[in-house]
């Protein structure tokens, strides 16, 4: 029986660790929370907004059942922001701010130039968003005062939910859960959201955490500048001691054979330590020809999740998520219904249609109706509907698979040819609209049940996830579709 209020806490806490788990409840409550309870309200104090709406959506049910069983019936659980936990989230977010790890110089530097500098400290946004990519390289100030997107605002469907849940793990369990997370899939499906989700989230539940976030294109410049300037140590010592390390458009490096290498050393280093490691990059690693082979290998040994253009659903979800943003009236559901079925691009694309059909309604002072959304979207719309043909699917395989023009025209019967005839066959009947007469006869003079059986062959090999062996690579069949439809889609 609960005597006292110190009593009740501690049973509260006891019971909501065992229906989270001890390590989350460590995470997300444990010195970070203020619990009290009183006629039936279970209410938590805590340090801000961002975290009030992370346990809001993530923790509601276990605290209302953690709360029935110490307590009794609980009518209500309240959230607020508490002064002290606000303070001490501060104060500790400053004392573990790291100190700018300052080059070596011969001679201090001039007294005119520290003045601009606490200029720019002073012009740095809350420590809560601050991106810590090192302060002693110069860094882009667009970077600086961006928003980071976050992962309660991620729409999730099934062309996206494993990779989701993947990098709420990460925020979770850093360097515990998947080690390293890599991201992979077209333009616009989510990945960079993705990236900036997990930083932020990192950088709120954990602040004596030094995250880095950073695109290969200013991983390379920063090696390149090291290089010149005779200061490979400050650089390695910059990105080997960070707690996680979270790059993006990986696929810049390929080709550049120096900055692969020195980007596996950092690999190996962070991995030796259980440093975390999240990576997008535009295709799946065993696509990415330009890797050199260690580089690939270590991308295999993590979790590999794909993100692909959203379904009709997603893509409902998305544009309701876009229209409810902005502080007009919203679009009524039948308007972003008929923008889902006509559009069938990546998230930029339907969030561009919603920008373009408010300005348009502003211009025009017309209700935003379907009507109206055929007038705005007009040039848009007319270049979604895409005539696929035979040689569309020829091109679009040949290019993903790097072969030669007119080899699946070929006689040819060896796996190296004849499989990926098989895949364009597959793709031809999904995508145009051509006979198995006329798809046989373009892919090497065959007849009508070749191209069937080619159809039902790579259907069962998607089943499976199986793999082909096209010379020394081995490459998942979904992979190999993914691509040549992306290819087809532009």
């Amino acid at each position: 029986m609960i005597t006292s209020r110190r009593e009740g806490v501690a049973a509260l806490e006891q019971a909501l660790a065992e229906r989270i788990g001890l390590p989350r409840y460590k995470l997300w409550f444990d010195g970070r929370t203020k619990f009290a309870w009183d006629d039936g309200v279970l209410t938590v104090g805590v340090p801000n907004r961002h975290f009030e709406e992370w346990l809001q959506k993530t923790f509601h049910a276990p605290l209302a059942s953690a709360g029935c069983e110490v307590f009794g019936e609980v009518t209500e659980v309240r959230y607020h922001i508490d002064g002290e936990l606000f303070q001490a989230a501060r104060s500790e977010q400053a004392s573990t701010q790291l100190p700018p790890v300052q080059p070596r110089a011969a001679k201090p530097a001039p007294a005119a130039k520290a003045k601009p500098e606490a200029a720019k400290a002073k012009k740095r946004p809350s420590p809560e968003l601050e991106p810590t990519l090192f302060d002693n390289l110069p860094q882009p100030k667009a970077k600086r005062s961006r928003r980071w997107h976050r992962l309660a605002d991620f729409v999730v469907g099934p062309c996206n939910r494993v990779a989701h849940a993947s990098a709420l793990s990460v925020v979770e369990e850093p360097g515990e859960a998947v080690n390293p997370l890599v991201l992979h899939g077209p333009v616009g499906t989510g990945k960079t959201h993705l990236l900036e989700g997990i930083y932020a989230g990192l950088r709120r539940a954990r602040t004596d955490f030094r995250v880095c976030y950073v695109t290969s294109e200013d991983f390379t410049n920063r090696f390149v500048q090291a290089m010149r300037q005779n200061k490979l140590g400050l650089f390695r010592k910059q990105f080997r001691e960070c707690d996680a390390l979270l790059v993006d458009d990986l696929h810049f490096l390929a080709g550049k054979r120096a900055t692969q290498e020195e980007f596996l050393h950092t690999f190996d280093a962070l991995q030796a330590d259980g440093r975390q490691m999240v990576l997008a990059v535009d295709c799946h690693p065993r696509l990415a020809d330009d890797f050199a082979p260690e580089l690939t290998d270590r991308l295999l040994g993590g979790a590999v999740w794909g993100l692909t253009p959203p379904d009709a659903e997603t893509r409902l979800s998305i544009l309701r998520a876009k229209a409810g943003q902005a502080k007009d009236a919203p679009f009524d559901d039948e308007v972003l219904r008929f923008i889902a079925s006509q559009l069938r691009g990546n998230v930029r694309e339907l969030e561009g249609a919603i920008h373009s059909v408010r300005h348009y309604g502003k211009v025009t002072g017309r209700k935003v109706d379907v009507l109206l959304v055929r007038e705005a979207l007009a040039d848009l719309l007319r270049h979604a509907i895409r005539v696929v043909k035979l040689p569309d699917v020829d091109g679009a395989v040949c290019s993903v698979l790097r072969l030669e023009t007119g080899a699946l025209q070929s006689k040819g019967r060896a796996w190296a040819v004849s499989h990926p005839r098989m895949v364009a066959m597959y793709l031809a009947r999904k995508h145009t609209g051509a006979s198995y007469s006329d798809i046989g006869g373009h892919f090497g003079g065959r007849n009508h049940s070749t191209a069937v059986a080619a159809e039902k062959k790579v259907r069962q090999w998607l089943q499976q996830d199986a793999e082909l062996a096209l010379g020394e690579r081995r490459l998942r069949v979904k992979e190999i579709v993914e691509r040549a439809e992306r290819e087809l889609s532009r």
